[in-house]
């Protein structure tokens, strides 16, 4: 197209399509079918595809009108949004906020990350999901949820609309109960070679970076477990079946509630952890408080 689209011509594709006929949309918009169908001639020539296929007096969308009608959902809706805030109404979302983590983190962190929301000065309901990566980062783009946290920031190879906040980052701490640690040879990280070993699984950042610093350095442990939950990783460690590694900034909590010692700390290798918001979320202002806190006072 040559040229820019007239918004008109689509709000008036968009409640055609939306109401099924020319005739309720000439209803609702309080105008002549002639004019809609004038109007809808004139975008599909803009466009240069036909938006419907006409069969008797019924309108069918085309596989071009439905594209063009997504798009124009969401033009819309946002349009919508926009005018709520201008007359002062809150923000789509500001009262109830969701917010799903990956598996994979551990739960203390997750709670200091998403606390400051609930500090904010107007109410906020909070609902916090967990799963893999991927399903979570699909709840994202449909807009399921308002902010999704991970070790691993969104790639291109994700066709979601949407922006990675960077919160901070941790060394590792590695852990074992008394007994699992007496039996470790040599010090610290050399005792991990042939050491039995809880992993989290390769779908994130974390043990990828554990894998590849353990194939630099020679040092091969024997994978005992590999574990989609921190929390599911943590107990097993806390029953006896290997090491297991966490961010150093929650090491005194994991020491404590899991009554285990810590093996050694290793700063070759950082856990990173970021915030990803939907595009149209990025002031939502529990995200701004949640990003804020992790920055200035979590991973200072």
């Amino acid at each position: 197209m040559s040229e820019n689209l007239n918004y008109k011509h689509l709000h008036y594709f968009w409640v055609v399509a939306t109401e099924g006929s020319i005739a309720k949309a000439a209803e609702k918009l309080f105008i002549t079918p002639q004019t809609i169908s004038g109007q809808l001639s004139m975008l599909e020539e803009r466009i240069g595809q036909p938006l419907f296929d006409r069969v008797g007096r019924r309108l069918r969308l085309t596989e071009t009108g439905r594209l063009v009608l997504r798009y124009s959902d969401e033009i819309f809706e946002l349009g919508k949004e926009l005018s709520d805030v201008l007359r002062g109404a809150p923000l789509v979302g500001t009262s109830e906020f969701i917010i799903s983590a990956a598996s994979a983190l551990p739960k203390t962190i997750v709670y200091k990350i998403i606390e400051p929301a609930l500090n904010l000065s107007k109410e906020v309901s909070l609902v916090c999901k967990e799963g893999p990566v991927a399903t979570i980062l699909a709840e994202l783009a449909i807009h399921e949820v308002d902010m999704v946290l991970t070790d691993t920031p969104l790639s291109s190879n994700f066709s979601v609309r949407a922006y990675n906040h960077y919160l901070g980052q941790s060394g590792l701490t590695f852990f074992a109960v008394k007994k699992v640690k007496e039996q470790l040879s040599g010090e610290f990280p050399q005792c991990l070679h042939q050491a039995p070993i809880l992993l989290p699984t390769k779908q994130y950042a974390i043990r990828q970076l554990f894998d590849k610093w353990s194939n630099d350095n020679g040092i091969f442990p024997v994978i005992r477990g590999q574990y989609d939950d921190s929390a599911l990783m943590k107990s097993f460690g806390q029953a006896g079946f290997g090491v297991f590694f966490m961010p150093t900034i929650i090491e005194q909590e994991v020491c404590e509630s899991f009554k285990v010692e810590v093996v050694g700390r290793m700063r070759d290798i950082k856990q990173k952890f970021y915030a990803i918001s939907a595009e149209r979320k990025v002031t939502h202002p529990a995200v701004a408080a949640v990003c804020n806190s992790a920055r200035d006072v979590i991973f200072k």
